[in-house]
């Protein structure tokens, strides 16, 4: 396969971005479909050549493709900046999961998104961007150009998420999101400056040898992960810069199914497996990244227990997994330092675990997200109160969406079963407390995903005569063929690994993973039948609450009422920022204070010389009398003044 193929991954999108943007836009009627036709066949090229690149990135030497630069900024010997491509296995698996959910949603996006006439061109020109964004952000070879990639995704949220910015609701959660996560841009920023200072280069593959080699030590290589970490935060939805992500539902759901499975929210996970070989040499940051991954795993899912939004119950889910990811990466740092393997092939077989719960994550749950989409589309609502008995009318949707909850709960043998039984392994070499925040989010998060089931699906309907709502109907097979295509990965995709073939892979060759054949996970630990039964549990008890309804959940809520006001207000974290941090602190002391100073001393002193000028002119202007005689006067008391000085000191 040519080398110059592998740009095609990126630029294809970004070709249809520009073709929607300068020539379809102005010259075609809003109602036609074109827009959507040219993003599908871009991104289809886009995901062929991905699935093509992942094949010859399996049969080459250390899974690794060399992939010529070209030369973008150059001042003499002093500074270079290269565009380059790099195209090893993390890169291989991470296009292919961005390019194929992609253009899934895309191809769902086409029967969604057909009523809405006025903004279906600028949908599609953006979902291109965005594809593009996140594709180049993988593929980049230098942290500079990373960086670039990274704001341009955050730009295209933004943009997506206020999609329908006539709603208030949309547009202050997109600036919401844009505004949260500059918090963390600020620290990746920090860390690519500071990286550069101690380097002399951007190239995160001369940045990890130098790191290898013991050129990066002590508290520089620690702040420089911590400062990629924050930036990963931001846009993983790490405690604290969490806040955005739930409020994100305001865009339309195939945004969110995008953005909540293989985009901005995997690009801080990304981030911190790239650029790994820096962490493992730091037993600090890779103990951050534990700690915060696993603290955010369990907190995110006690707000997905009450939640009555659907889409928000996946939010936090989504937020709750990404934290399980942090959680494998920090953990299997911490082994790492712990042993002394600092190597970078070793750094990157630690990331194996991580991004293989990344990989099988954003099939199951954009499949979600858009079942989420399609019962919306039947019933107008999100609030799952006013569901129920979906099954009836949609068996297609709520058949995908129960194999994407499976998966999620960590049900053998479903994808998801295969990946996070492999974080919980790590998690348990890595630190023992962690490990049990973990298993206590397994069962929550079964809990959680089928109150979801038993409350849209099952029992009566509750949303009021069906008439109002357009008759309640499956969704067309445009929106139901993506879903089941993502449901069939759902089940399959945790196979890559059941030999430990996808740990191989990413740790070329030196790591055999962590399951040994089929059943060979029940004999290798106890742990995994443990967290099996504890998810199986947490369905149980959803049963017993919102299925059969033998347990009251009214009577629970009661029982617990504290706690279950604190997860429905999200523990006030909104009140903490918007109230207390922007609207008392930042508004009304600092802000109000600094208006003060622009006031009374800058405007002040601006306008007392203003005023003082004025008065003096005044004087002056009253002593210009235009009297010839009064004139003389002066002259002569002046030539008098001179006089006497002369006499008196000369």
């Amino acid at each position: 396969m040519p080398t110059q193929l592998f740009w095609f991954i990126f630029l294809l999108p970004v070709i249809s971005f520009a073709i929607i943007t300068l020539f379809v836009k102005p010259f075609v009627r809003r109602e036609s479909p074109l827009a959507g036709y040219i993003t599908i066949t871009a991104i289809a090229g886009s995901a062929v050549i991905s699935i093509w690149t992942l094949i010859e990135v399996l049969g080459a030497p250390h899974h690794e493709i060399a992939v010529p630069s070209i030369s973008w900024v150059a001042i003499g010997n002093v500074f270079e900046i290269n565009l380059g491509i790099i195209m090893d296995s993390l890169t291989a698996v991470m296009v292919v999961v961005v390019s194929v959910v992609s253009l899934m949603v895309q191809i769902y996006s086409l029967g969604y998104m057909a009523h809405d006439e006025a903004g279906y061109t600028r949908y599609y020109a953006w979902m291109s961007l965005f594809t593009a964004s996140m594709l180049g952000l993988i593929i980049a070879s230098n942290l500079l150009l990373m960086f670039v990639f990274w704001e341009m995704v955050g730009l295209c949220s933004y943009l997506l998420i206020g999609f329908w910015f006539h709603k208030p609701s949309a547009a202050n959660a997109a600036k919401k999101a844009f505004i949260v996560t500059r918090f963390g841009d600020f620290g990746f920023l920090a860390a690519v400056l500071l990286l550069y200072a101690k380097t002399g280069t951007f190239d995160t593959a001369e940045i990890s040898s130098l790191a290898a080699a013991g050129a990066l030590t002590g508290t520089a290589i620690t702040w420089a992960a911590i400062g990629i970490f924050s930036g990963a935060m931001g846009k993983s939805a790490q405690f604290p810069l969490h806040v955005w992500l739930p409020d994100a539902m305001e865009g339309p759901t195939p945004v969110s199914a995008l953005i909540h499975s293989a985009t901005m929210v995997s690009a801080g996970v990304f981030l911190v497996a790239r650029t790994f070989p820096i962490f493992v040499h730091s037993l600090e940051a890779v103990t951050v990244v534990a700690a915060i991954g696993g603290f955010t795993a369990i907190f995110a899912a006690s707000m997905g227990l009450v939640a009555n939004d659907i889409k928000r119950v996946l939010a936090y889910s989504t937020i709750s997994q990404l934290g399980y990811m942090m959680l494998a990466l920090g953990a299997a740092g911490i082994v790492l330092s712990h042993e002394g393997h600092t190597a970078i092939d070793a750094a990157k077989a630690a990331v194996a675990v991580g991004i293989f719960h990344l990989f099988t994550h954003a099939f199951f749950k954009s499949l979600l997200f858009l079942g989420a989409g399609s019962v919306n589309h039947a019933t107008g609502t999100f609030d799952m109160r006013l569901m129920g008995g979906m099954r009836k009318v949609m068996p297609w949707t709520y058949i995908t969406f129960l194999i994407g909850s499976l998966s999620l709960a960590g049900i053998w043998p479903l994808a998801g079963f295969w990946s996070k039984d492999e974080v919980l392994i790590t998690a348990l070499e890595g630190n023992t407390l962690l490990f049990i925040l973990a298993m206590i989010t397994v069962f929550m998060t079964a809990f959680y995903m089928f109150r979801v089931i038993y409350m849209t699906f099952h029992g009566e309907y509750r949303g009021g005569d069906p008439e109002a709502h357009g008759h309640l109907h499956e969704s067309p097979g445009v929106m139901v063929w993506p879903m089941v295509f993502l449901s069939v990965l759902a089940v399959g995709a945790g196979w890559w690994n059941v030999s430990g073939h996808f740990g191989a892979f990413m740790g070329h060759g030196e790591t055999k993973g962590v399951i040994e054949g089929l059943f060979g996970i029940f004999t290798h630990s106890p742990w995994p039948i443990i967290s099996l039964l504890l998810g199986i549990g947490g369905i149980v008890l959803a049963y017993l609450m919102y299925g059969s309804k033998r347990i009251s959940a009214e009577r629970v809520g009661d029982m617990f009422k504290p706690l279950y006001t604190m997860f429905l207000r999200k523990y006030w974290m909104d009140e903490l920022y918007e109230d207390i941090i922007v609207r008392k602190t930042l508004i009304g002391v600092l802000f109000a204070g600094l208006q003060q100073v622009d006031t009374y001393a800058v405007d002040g002193t601006v306008n007392g010389v203003a005023n003082g000028t004025s008065a003096g002119g005044g004087i002056i202007r009253r002593l210009q009398t235009g009297q010839l005689q009064l004139y003389g006067l002066f002259i002569g008391i002046g030539i008098l003044a001179i006089a006497i000085c002369l006499y008196t000191f000369g």
